[in-house]
């Protein structure tokens, strides 16, 4: 179950919320928890979970190690910093914000994976393509440009997230149906091109108005295998409910 808090939150504000967080979150809960803050508040949120299962990853990185790249981050630097985990993709970076392209999506996660980052590629269709009914071709696209030239080997090390664009901040999420329909492309894909075993392995979240008057019936769908949480996870107590939900 992991939180996206896009641009959100200063480093006192962090703290303040693992101080409220830490005391909700179950000693035995089942599952992965990683919430990934903006870069300047990373230090902070490490610190304040020390002790803890709660892991932290990085909103972006550059593929390169170093170099002339003003206002990127390296996967090293993440790493320094005490991050494990990356979002790679992100359908606000594919589209808003640097438009990168499945090559670039493809680069960044082979550095993460090089890093020992575990980065969470995402993938999904905006709305023209959805209402077009082109969601799967999108997503066969996505999958073939920007995960398929990894190798076996690096392909083990990364999760996938399906966002479908129009359900991102939107108030409006995708059936549990519509949701595993889509997962079950993307596995169907990885089988063909990494073999069964490979697929199987796969954890595949969904991420699009996560909430947790919705979660349940998400979770219900055996291809689902967690959540990347927008909006909600900015708040501790939303985003313990949806975890407990898990």
């Amino acid at each position: 179950m992991a939180g996206n808090w896009k641009m959100y939150k200063t480093p006192q504000e962090t703290v303040r919320f693992f101080e409220r967080f830490k005391p909700l979150l179950s000693a035995n809960h089942a599952c992965d928890v990683v919430i990934f803050p903006a870069a300047i508040d990373i230090p902070a949120a490490v610190h304040a979970i020390a002790g803890t299962s709660i892991q932290i990853g990085g909103q972006n990185l550059y593929w390169a190690k170093e170099g002339a790249y003003t206002g990127e981050t390296s996967a090293a630097m993440l790493s320094a910093a005490g991050a494990t985990w990356v979002v790679v993709g992100h359908s606000e970076r594919r589209h808003h914000v640097a438009h990168e392209t499945d090559a670039d999506v493809l680069k960044k996660t082979q550095a993460a994976v090089a890093a020992s980052l575990t980065p969470i590629v995402c993938v999904g269709e905006c709305l023209e393509e959805h209402k077009a009914g082109k969601a799967h071709e999108v997503l066969i696209r996505q999958f073939a440009g920007g995960i398929a030239g990894l190798t076996e080997e690096q392909f083990a090390q990364i999760v996938i997230a399906y966002e479908p664009v129009w359900a991102i901040g939107t108030g409006h999420t995708a059936t549990p149906e519509i949701a595993s329909k889509a997962h079950t492309l993307i596995r169907s894909e990885a089988e063909k091109r990494f073999g069964e075993d490979a697929a199987n392995r796969l954890r595949i979240l969904y991420g699009g108005s996560v909430k947790p008057e919705n979660i349940q019936g998400l979770m219900k769908e055996p291809e689902i295998d967690g959540t990347l949480v927008g909006g909600a996870s900015l708040d501790a107590e939303s985003f313990a409910r949806i975890i407990a939900a898990a």
